[in-house]
C-alpha cells in the first residue's frame, strides 16, 4: 500500500502525457494490424515470449536460458521481416498525416471527375461492359501505370466507355486516374491472394482488391457478367452500388475534413474540439 500511494504522489502531468503516449502507440499498432493476418502472428509471438519468459524465470533450466539469451537477436532482426506489410503500410499513413487537407480547386476537380466516373460506370453497367477503374491517392502508382499504355487525357464518360468497348485495344486492364487526368490505361494490377468473403469473384474483381491492399488507391469495377458496380478500398469491397451510393462513397474519399487514416475516436474528438470548424474559417479568410 505504501508503495502504490508513493508512485500516485509522483504522477504529475508529465507522467499522465508519457502514459497517453504509450497508450496511444500501441493503439495506433492494434489499430494497424487490425483485420489482418498478422494478427494471429502477433498472438503467437506474445504467447511464444510469455512462455519463454516464464521458463526462463527457472535458474535450473540453463542451457534453455543460453538457448534464449542467443536467439533473442535473431527474433529482433525476423520481427521486421514478418511484418514488412504492416510496417510499410504504417509508414505509408504516417506519410498521408500531411495532406488532410484540401483546396477549394482540387475538390471542384475531383467532383467533375466523380460524376464522370459514375456516369460512365452506369452506361457500362447497363450495357454489361466489364471496367476497372483506379483512382490515385497519396500513395503512388507509378509501377502499376508503367505496365499500361500512357495517357494524358480528361476524365470523361465518353473516353471511359470508349477504352472499356469489348475487343478494343485497351479494354483489357485498368485505367489509372491521377487527379483529373487518366494517365494509364491497360495497366496490369496485382492480384489479391486471400479473400476471406466471397470467393467467387473474378480476376477484374480480385485486381480491384490487389491493388488497394499495400496502397490507398481505390478502385471501381464493373462486372461483365453481371453488370454489377463495386468500389473496393483497403482491401474490402462493397457491392450492388447505384449511381447516387456510388458518387457518394467517391465523394467521401476526397471530402475536406480528416481523413478515415486516423482512429474514429481521434477523428470524433477532432470533430469536438472544433477543427473543422477551425478548417472552415481558414478556408473562407
Amino acid at each position: 500500500m505504501p508503495d502504490i500511494l508513493w508512485v500516485l504522489g509522483r504522477f504529475d502531468r508529465v507522467a499522465l502525457l508519457d502514459v497517453l503516449l504509450v497508450t496511444l502507440v500501441f493503439y495506433w499498432l492494434l489499430f494497424l494490424l487490425r483485420g489482418t493476418q498478422a494478427v494471429q502472428l502477433l498472438r503467437g509471438i506474445i504467447i511464444l515470449v510469455l512462455l519463454i519468459g516464464l521458463l526462463s524465470t527457472i535458474r535450473e533450466l540453463r542451457a534453455f536460458g543460453w538457448l534464449v539469451r542467443s536467439a533473442v537477436p535473431a527474433l529482433l532482426v525476423s520481427i521486421p521481416v514478418i511484418f514488412q506489410p504492416e510496417l510499410r503500410r504504417a509508414l505509408e499513413r504516417l506519410g498521408r498525416t500531411g495532406s488532410l487537407l484540401t483546396t477549394p480547386g482540387r475538390e471542384q476537380k475531383m467532383g467533375q471527375v466523380i460524376e464522370g466516373i459514375a456516369a460512365a460506370c452506369q452506361v457500362l453497367s447497363e450495357r454489361r461492359h466489364g471496367a476497372l477503374i483506379v483512382l490515385e491517392r497519396e500513395t503512388g502508382l507509378r509501377e502499376y501505370i508503367d505496365t499500361g499504355v500512357g495517357m494524358d487525357a480528361a476524365v470523361t464518360p465518353a473516353l471511359l466507355e470508349t477504352i472499356f468497348f469489348p475487343n478494343t485495344a485497351l479494354h483489357d486492364g485498368a485505367v489509372i486516374i491521377r487527379g483529373d487526368r487518366i494517365v494509364a490505361a491497360a495497366c496490369v494490377l496485382p492480384l489479391i491472394e486471400n479473400l476471406s468473403g466471397e470467393r467467387n469473384l473474378g480476376t477484374r474483381h480480385r485486381a480491384a482488391l490487389g491493388v488497394t491492399v499495400g496502397t490507398d488507391a481505390v478502385s471501381v469495377v464493373v462486372s461483365e457478367e453481371t453488370g454489377i458496380i463495386s468500389i473496393a478500398h483497403n482491401g474490402r469491397m462493397i457491392r450492388r452500388l447505384d449511381l447516387k451510393r456510388l458518387q457518394k462513397i467517391l465523394s467521401a474519399f476526397y471530402e475536406p475534413s480528416l481523413r478515415s487514416n486516423w482512429p474514429r475516436w481521434l477523428v470524433l474528438a477532432g470533430r469536438k474540439l472544433g477543427l473543422n470548424k477551425l478548417y472552415i474559417r481558414l478556408r473562407r479568410t
